[in-house]
């Protein structure tokens, strides 16, 4: 048994580095909250950006948005439906999230959009081309995603004219770490098409890494070896080969799903990653 202990030991030390491949402040979150308090959009024509998530059935999207949600609120939060054991994609609906900042009425001025997940057969997951006309503001909030067709122009909950604030600002493809090949070769093209739809837009994009302590024993046991962890980066260049986007614009983190305080340093992930995707959207709205 120590034996085999000590091989178990020995692997983790050769799958990953001795130093940090990618820097990031521990211990300073509050930096990157005060920058999220103090954001205020430059275009006075925009309330909120528009953060639009897409990606694989159970990858965490919506586990994502309440994780984001737990941060700004300084406690575990619930609020978007996740499931841990539904097979298939448990958001259904197209639905936007705000995030109350102090009292009641009062928002921060970005909101996340989750999206049914995208499934590799045909007629299963979400509809690309309804992905593609979320983007461009053209459906509400509360539309019912069906796989086997986009939405008609004469659905109601169809948008004939959106505004800026209709409009998606910043896109996130989020995938998890689980995956044994990260993607089927199905689900890459339909998630390639969505976003060169967006490239065309000139809709910024990035990429979230999830279920990080699920994928490494040793990022699990300590959630400081994100960016030592040889395994993970791989799957982070993996994503980058497969759609496209860039490597500084893909970020691992750690969900809030068996907590039930929150912890600084899952808090630190998700704030640099926020923080990226307000810097982003920010960017694209004032090159408008």
């Amino acid at each position: 048994m120590y034996v085999a202990y000590i091989l178990h030991q020995h692997a983790l030390h050769l799958s990953a580095f001795t130093e940090e491949w990618r820097k990031i402040p521990w211990g300073n979150k509050d930096r990157d909250l005060q920058f999220v308090g103090d954001y205020q959009p430059h275009n006075e024509a925009l309330k909120q950006q528009r953060i639009l998530l897409y990606g694989p059935t159970s990858s965490g999207k919506s586990s994502f948005i309440n994780s984001v949600d737990s941060v700004l609120q300084g406690r575990v939060t619930g609020r978007a439906s996740a499931d841990a054991i539904f097979q298939g994609s448990f958001t259904r609906k197209f639905r936007t999230y705000k995030i109350q900042k102090g009292g009641p009425g009062t928002f921060y001025p970005f909101a996340f959009t989750d999206t049914m997940g995208i499934e590799k057969d045909t007629n299963k997951g979400a509809c690309v081309d309804d992905i593609k006309l979320a983007m461009s503001g053209h459906i509400k909030d509360g539309y019912n995603f069906n796989p086997a067709s986009k939405i008609s122009e004469d659905d109601h909950n169809y948008n004939k004219t959106p505004t800026l604030n209709d409009q998606v600002h910043v896109l996130v493809c989020v995938v998890s770490a689980t995956t044994s090949n990260i993607l089927s070769a199905e689900s890459v093209a339909k998630m390639r098409e969505v976003r060169l739809a967006a490239s065309d837009m000139g809709i910024p994009q990035l990429a979230i890494l999830t279920k990080i302590d699920e994928a490494r024993p040793d990022v699990k046991a300590d959630i400081k070896n994100v960016y030592k962890s040889k395994y993970l980066k791989e799957k982070m260049e993996e994503l980058n080969v497969a759609l496209g986007i860039p490597l500084n614009c893909i970020f691992p983190v750690k969900n809030y799903h068996s907590e039930i305080d929150t912890d600084d340093d899952i808090d630190t992930l998700i704030l640099s990653a926020l923080r990226k995707i307000i810097h982003s959207g920010e960017d694209f709205v004032n090159n408008l």
